[in-house]
């Protein structure tokens, strides 16, 4: 009987791969940008947009902090954002992707801890989870005020390494849908990077930032699990949806 490799923790993100949240996340950085005087339809909002398209999954903080050179002009505008997103969730929540609380459940049933992370703040994260009822789903859950850095930085996950006592980051499966996921994850040495097709960024882009597999969502982890053979070379990875050699 083939064995098949061993994971203990899956850091999981939010946004895009467990949660659709519609288009919050654009309506507030517009509503941010606008209040600090950068008006939709002018050459600087659509580089800012471009922008922050292309960084979906990275720290919010970070973002802003590329886009404006005074740091505390960033802070602000990052503030700025934050409750503007926090009112739009109150007013229209979030859902989650079909079939995610399954696919974390019966990855927790297979004996994995699981992280639920986000690139947003604290408070942000709480109203996500209690609006789907999941304060109590995963064993953890982290933001960037909780690590130190978000992502592409792979403190989040390093935290979540040490605050669930996981002896060997290799054990970790690391999942979301944006190329910072994917980044962090490598950045961290996790077992397995895999990328989602449920969110910001293409299977191109995923791979190209060095996912081991692309899925079609994260309900298919629990599946890939039961596929993912303990040889398996670090350059390609084999799930039951084919062979899909990574473009590291």
């Amino acid at each position: 009987m083939a064995q098949h490799r061993s994971f203990s923790l899956a850091v999981i993100d939010m946004a895009g791969t467990t949660v659709n949240e519609g288009a919050l996340q654009e309506k507030a950085f517009t509503q941010a940008l606008a209040s600090h005087g950068v008006a939709g339809g002018t050459s600087a909002f659509e580089r800012m947009t471009a922008y922050a398209r292309r960084s979906m999954g990275t720290s919010k903080e970070l973002v802003f902090r590329h886009l404006f050179d005074d740091a505390v002009t960033a802070v602000n505008v990052n503030r700025t954002f934050e409750t503007a997103y926090d009112n739009l969730l109150a007013g229209h929540g979030v859902e989650p992707i079909p079939g995610a609380e399954d696919a974390i459940l019966a990855l927790r049933d297979a004996g994995l801890k699981i992280c639920l992370a986000t690139g947003f703040g604290r408070h942000t994260q709480n109203m996500i989870l209690e609006s789907l009822g999941w304060m109590g789903l995963a064993d953890l859950s982290l933001c960037p005020s909780d690590a130190g850095r978000g992502r592409p930085y792979p403190d989040i996950i390093l935290t979540a390494v040490l605050a669930l006592d996981i002896e060997d980051v290799r054990s970790v499966l690391v999942a979301g849908d944006t190329t910072s996921d994917v980044i962090a994850g490598q950045r961290a040495g996790a077992g397995a990077v895999i990328g989602v097709l449920t969110g910001a960024h293409s299977e191109g882009e995923l791979l190209g930032a060095g996912a081991d597999v692309v899925l079609p969502s994260m309900c298919h982890l629990p599946q890939w699990l039961l596929s993912a053979p303990l040889s398996g070379s670090p350059q390609q990875r084999v799930s039951s949806f084919g062979t899909v050699p990574s473009m590291k």
